[in-house]
């Protein structure tokens, strides 16, 4: 049953209505130009993609377009940080942080300015655009930067909620966004709130795996957790905020079920399943199942096509779902 602290869209297994991540980015950004001035967006020739040209129609003295010039993109905005500014910088992922990624380290997470970083189409569902434009590898490399807050939201209005609270933050933040429309799982009752998680199902009976799910593909952990409803009782956690992790949640529900599925679009390696696996080592080790990239290049395709390929989708992680159980139970006879 859907845990009733979270407030879900009665439709999500049914007729989902449908957005995409980056159309809550745009919105909010609307939203922080009309209540904050200090809020300024730069991008790298990407406003219409990046769904920036909103703001740069309405606040275009607010508005830097710094071509394809990622590494300027980064540096600029350090400096308007600097001088009290919240810049948002946007570009495709693979390009900000991927190209950039020096500077982002160096002018930005050393000093620990409030800078945004919008990664926009991120990870497989690109599809059709392949291999070059396909960011598995961005959180990761987010991550591994001292001072730098790293959010990734499920749908829409999570992304609207997100991009509100990094405003609010006082420290560098890397939003990671989509470029399809996904099933749009929340309210605007659902709360965000910057290293916390939100447990979003929750089985009859006590759960014999919980699964941490990140980003759009949190809907295919709610459809895998429904499917095994009655067979292998599940708990399903929204990790919306990868850096900082909300330890408390992640370690009780992990004490309770005793087993762990991640998923993410997404390299294993150094993604959200790695950072989960780092905090159970050192505090409660237990099996754990990683749905993700393994060690891959995407490839051009359609999203459904690429899930499938890739392992992301809702039989997959059924399969993992299933092997963490078994791998559960047989390690009670060791």
């Amino acid at each position: 049953m859907i845990n009733p602290n979270v407030k879900l869209k009665e439709n999500i297994f049914t007729s989902p209505d449908m957005a995409a991540t980056r159309d809550g980015f745009g919105t909010a950004l609307l939203e922080l130009g009309e209540t904050n001035p200090n809020v300024v967006v730069l991008c790298a020739d990407l406003a219409e993609s990046t769904r920036t040209l909103p703001f740069k129609e309405k606040y275009p003295e607010r508005y830097i377009e710094l071509g394809v010039a990622e590494q300027n993109l980064a540096t600029v905005a350090s400096g308007l940080a600097n001088y009290g500014k919240i810049p948002f910088i946007t570009s495709y992922a693979t390009f900000s942080p991927g190209r950039n990624n020096e500077q982002i380290r160096t002018t930005i997470s050393l000093n620990n300015v409030p800078v945004k970083i919008a990664g926009a189409h991120a990870g497989l569902s690109v599809g059709p655009d392949g291999a070059t434009h396909q960011a598995l590898e961005d959180i990761a490399l987010m991550r591994a930067q001292p001072n730098m807050t790293v959010l990734y939201p499920c749908d829409s209005e999570e992304a609207r909620k997100v991009t509100l609270a990094a405003a609010a933050h006082a420290g560098p933040v890397y939003i990671r966004l989509a470029r399809e429309k996904t099933p749009v799982m929340t309210t605007a009752e659902t709360p965000f709130v910057i290293g916390k998680s939100n447990v979003v199902w929750e089985s009859e009976h006590k759960p014999e795996v919980v699964i941490f799910a990140t980003g759009t593909l949190l809907y295919q952990a709610l459809m895998a957790a429904k499917e095994l409803e009655f067979k292998i009782p599940t708990v399903v956690i929204n990790i919306s905020s990868i850096k900082p992790l909300d330890r408390e949640t992640i370690l009780a529900a992990v004490k309770d079920a005793g087993a762990v599925v991640t998923v993410e679009e997404h390299q294993m390696a150094g993604g959200m399943g790695s950072a989960i696996a780092e905090l159970l080592a050192a505090a409660y080790p237990v099996p754990q199942e990683f749905v993700a990239v393994h060690d891959r290049f995407g490839q051009s395709g359609t999203a459904p096509e690429l899930y499938k390929e890739y392992g992301l989708d809702t039989p997959h992680i059924v399969e993992a779902i299933t092997k963490v159980k078994a791998r559960k139970e047989g390690s009670k006879g060791v």
